[in-house]
């Protein structure tokens, strides 16, 4: 693969206090420029944005993948697999909640990958993965 360019996203919270404390402590991010309004993270080498934004009713929407019930939308990484185990277990020491636990998807398949989802404070699913062999991250 070539190299990569950061991405950029923003995304919606309603407590921006609990969601800066998370994606600052729980997810290790480093903080960047901020206002009363939103703050800039690196998330591993990708700037994410968190914007307040009153809290929504809408419901947390799901599709089956793998049997499992995949939230959408989501974001996230794609990390070396090492990095993925550790940051796997040390968000296991921290408590989190996942949604779909840390495991591998199409195990001896085309695109085999770790993978795991929570939510952060807002309700906001992330997903994070690691391919064994990131050659297959696009394969059919």
């Amino acid at each position: 693969m070539s190299k990569l360019s950061p991405f950029h996203i923003a995304i919606p919270v309603h407590n921006l206090n609990e969601s800066r404390i998370f994606y600052r402590d729980i997810l290790n991010c480093e903080e960047g420029r901020s206002s009363d309004h939103w703050v800039d993270f690196n998330l591993f080498g990708h700037q994410l944005v968190i914007h307040y934004k009153p809290k929504s009713k809408e419901e947390l929407h799901t599709n089956a993948v793998d049997g499992k019930n995949v939230p959408i939308p989501h974001y996230g990484v794609v990390l070396p697999w090492d990095t993925f185990r550790e940051f796997a277990e040390d968000l296991k020491n921290k408590g989190i909640q996942f949604i779909i636990e840390p495991y591998v998807r199409f195990e001896g398949q085309v695109g085999e990958q770790a993978t795991m989802f929570f939510l952060d404070p807002a309700g906001n699913a992330l997903e994070f993965k690691a391919f064994k062999d990131i050659d297959q991250l696009f394969a059919k």
